[in-house]
C-alpha cells in the first residue's frame, strides 16, 4: 500500500505539490525544509523524494508559485544543517545502531556507503548527494568514522549548494518547455531512475567482483 501510495505521489507530483502551495502558502518552504532536512538529516527517512523533488519544485517555481531564490537559500540551508545533524548521529551513535534484523537501521545501506566511502575518500560527501540512500548515508559514516569536522563541513556546504542548485534551477529553466511540461510525470520518473544509474553501476561491479572471487 505504502508502495503504491508513494508511486502515485511521484506520477502526480505536480498536483500533490500545487496542492500543497494552494494549502499552505508561504509556509510551504517551511514543509519543504523539513522534507529535505529529513531526507538528508535522518538514516531512518532515505526514502523521501530528494532530486525529484528539488527538480519538481524548480519548474513550479518558474510559473510564478514560489520564489526561487528563497527556495535554493532555503533548501541549500535544509540540505547542509540535515547533514551536519546526521553527521552528528554517526558520531554519538556509531556502528552499534546497526543490527542485521534492524529495520530502521539497515545495515545492509551501512555496508554499500562505507565501501563506497573506501573507494572515493572525503569526496563521498560531494558525490553522495547525487545517489539516493547513500545521500543519507554518507554524512552518519563520516561521523562514525571521526572526519574531521571542518573538513567535513566544507564538503557539506559545497556538495549541499552544487545538488540544490543543479536540481533546483534545471526545474526552474527547463520547467516551462513544451514537452517538459506535457510529459512532467514521465521526466520526474527519468529523473529517479537516472539518479539510481551509479547505485546500479556499484551493485553491478561488485556482484562481477565476488563471482570472480568465486570461480578463482
Amino acid at each position: 500500500m505504502l508502495l503504491a501510495k508513494f508511486i502515485e505521489i511521484i506520477l502526480n507530483i505536480d498536483k500533490y505539490l500545487n496542492e500543497l502551495i494552494q494549502n499552505f502558502g508561504a509556509q510551504t518552504y517551511i514543509l519543504f525544509f523539513i522534507i529535505l532536512f529529513c531526507e538528508t538529516g535522518l538514516v531512518i527517512t532515505p526514502f523521501l523524494p530528494g532530486d525529484s523533488l528539488l527538480f519538481a519544485i524548480g519548474a513550479l517555481s518558474s510559473q510564478g508559485t514560489l520564489n526561487i531564490y528563497i527556495l535554493f537559500i532555503t533548501l541549500s540551508a535544509a540540505a547542509i544543517i540535515g547533514d551536519s545533524v546526521n553527521y552528528k548521529f554517526g558520531q554519538y551513535l556509531g556502528k552499534k545502531a546497526f543490527k542485521e534484523n534492524s529495520k530502521l537501521f539497515k545495515k545492509k545501506y551501512l555496508i554499500k556507503t562505507e565501501k563506497f566511502y573506501e573507494k572515493h575518500g572525503n569526496k563521498t560527501i560531494v558525490l553522495a548527494r547525487f545517489i539516493p540512500i547513500i545521500r543519507t548515508f554518507a554524512p552518519f559514516v563520516a561521523g562514525i568514522s571521526k572526519m574531521d569536522y571542518k573538513k567535513f563541513l566544507a564538503y557539506n556546504m559545497f556538495g549541499g549548494i552544487l545538488w540544490v542548485g543543479l536540481l533546483l534551477f534545471a526545474g526552474y529553466f527547463f520547467g516551462n518547455i513544451k514537452f517538459v511540461k506535457e510529459n512532467f510525470s514521465l521526466v520526474i520518473l527519468g529523473i529517479i531512475l537516472i539518479s539510481l544509474i551509479p547505485a546500479v553501476i556499484e551493485y553491478l561491479n561488485e556482484k562481477h567482483k565476488q563471482k570472480y572471487l568465486n570461480d578463482k
